[in-house]
């Protein structure tokens, strides 16, 4: 690029050269052309692999992009397989990420804007949003704190998670993330912005509200009648892994009672000999699956497999028969670890739950779940980000979200953007009646 559209055309220009807006205009045939003024500017492009042209005489310099950065294929994400629908997904390549978003939408309205983040690594990040449906005050609130951040280096876009969240300490997670170009379209049309880091796959979406995680763009790419029973399941899914291990430990302990008689006598055949109480049991097993979940995880791939069959037959199994551990409490355990995948995007929060509510019910039993539980819904009623309430649109009641809430109408009944997240235009459609009620 360097020798045939810069240096040839430069030595074949016979003419004097009055200005430098010449050789941009005139001269040089390679596209991305900019003039710079700042040194500093100068100095990142070329770190950034760019070509820099110097002209005697004139105090600004060309910019001119001729970096080719390596980057992998679009493939599907292996963290968002669909069984129907797009299979295209992020890559580490910015510019690359941000064809896949206006092949999409191609569109005047389609707004980026551009910071340089990192006194050190200068990443590129780009805010992209839909400039008359995102609410301009989010604009700019997420603009002003991605210009405010003063670090050394970024190197993927969770590093400016903290720096986005509203609610500093929270174990719950504030700042949406997908690798699915078809989900980031999806949401700038709903009013959210989407921002894009270079070097990283997932890009972050805001606003973000707890409902979000219970969706999966699988759904808007098959029947609706089946969707509300695959979110109920989703939902007992999440129940489960957090209230299963402290419910269990609860009645063990204080509620033996209420347990029918022949499911207590298996119970109590299973415990015999156990030389941990019921709660000092369940933590050991949570540690334990913890860690062998942890070893397979960092480990080399077929050396993970490996460890993850040692570890649930051979140590599993030989840890009951020891009589170290129950039965009981391994399926239990197991189940949770199950569970926390229905909704894959909260297992880190899940997980620091369930080990609180398993505490919760070896220390108060099942009133302290009760307790636990109703302290859990006041935290989150009261959790609210960027304008959008955390457990919408249930927490407040928003009738025209519950559309696209545990049951999904149909696509063509979709036609109001969702009232949670702050937006200029509330319906989708055009010529749209407005009800009664309205």
């Amino acid at each position: 690029k360097i020798e045939e559209f810069i240096i040839e055309p430069i030595l074949n220009y016979k003419q004097d050269l009055n200005r430098i807006d010449e050789l941009s205009n005139k001269v040089l045939s390679i596209g991305n052309i900019e003039n710079i003024e700042d040194i500093d500017e100068a100095v990142s492009a070329i770190m950034k692999g760019d070509a820099v042209l110097f002209v005697n005489g004139f105090e600004a310099c060309i910019k001119c992009s001729v970096s080719k950065p390596e980057s992998r294929s679009v493939i599907e994400p292996p963290t968002s397989a669909v069984i129907n629908g797009p299979r295209e997904g992020f890559i580490e390549n910015i510019k690359i990420n941000i064809s896949l978003i206006r092949k999409r939408l191609p569109t005047t309205s389609l707004q980026l804007k551009e910071i340089d983040v990192g006194r050190y690594t200068k990443t590129k990040i780009v805010m992209c949003y839909l400039n008359d449906i995102a609410d301009k005050k989010i604009v700019k609130k997420i603009e002003q704190r991605l210009n405010q951040i003063d670090i050394d280096g970024v190197i993927d876009s969770q590093y400016l998670v903290s720096f986005l969240e509203e609610r500093k300490g929270s174990i719950f997670k504030q700042v949406g993330k997908t690798e699915k170009p078809d989900i980031a379209v999806a949401k700038m049309l709903e009013g959210r912005i989407v921002i894009l880091v270079d070097g990283s796959p997932l890009v972050l979406t805001l606003p973000f509200v707890l409902f979000e995680d219970l969706q999966n763009s699988d759904d808007y790419y098959q029947r609706s009648f089946r969707i509300g029973i695959i979110r109920i399941l989703r939902i007992v899914g999440v129940l489960f892994s957090i209230l299963l291990p402290g419910s269990y430990v609860a009645i063990q302990l204080y509620h033996y009672r209420i347990i029918p008689i022949r499911f207590l006598i298996t119970i109590m055949n299973t415990t015999i000999g156990i030389p941990f109480t019921p709660f000092l049991e369940m933590l050991f097993v949570i540690i334990l699956f913890e860690i062998l979940f942890e070893a397979s995880l960092r480990m080399p791939k077929y050396l993970g497999i490996a460890i993850s069959i040692v570890g649930a037959l051979v140590l599993g199994d030989t840890a009951v028969k020891s009589g170290l551990i129950s039965s009981p409490a391994v399926m239990i355990i197991a189940l949770t670890g199950i569970s926390f995948y229905t909704v894959p995007e909260q297992t880190s929060q899940l997980s620091v739950l369930r080990l609180l509510f398993t505490m919760l019910g070896g220390a108060f039993g099942i009133l302290g779940l009760i307790i636990g539980g109703i302290m859990l819904v006041n935290y989150l009623v009261e959790f609210n980000a960027y304008g959008s309430p955390y457990l919408a649109p249930y927490a407040p009641y928003i009738k025209s979200d519950l559309k696209d809430g545990v049951f999904k109408r149909q696509t063509v009944a979709l036609d109001t953007r969702p009232q949670s997240i702050p937006n200029q235009k509330i319906y989708r459609k055009g010529k749209v009646k407005r009800s009664k009620d309205e």
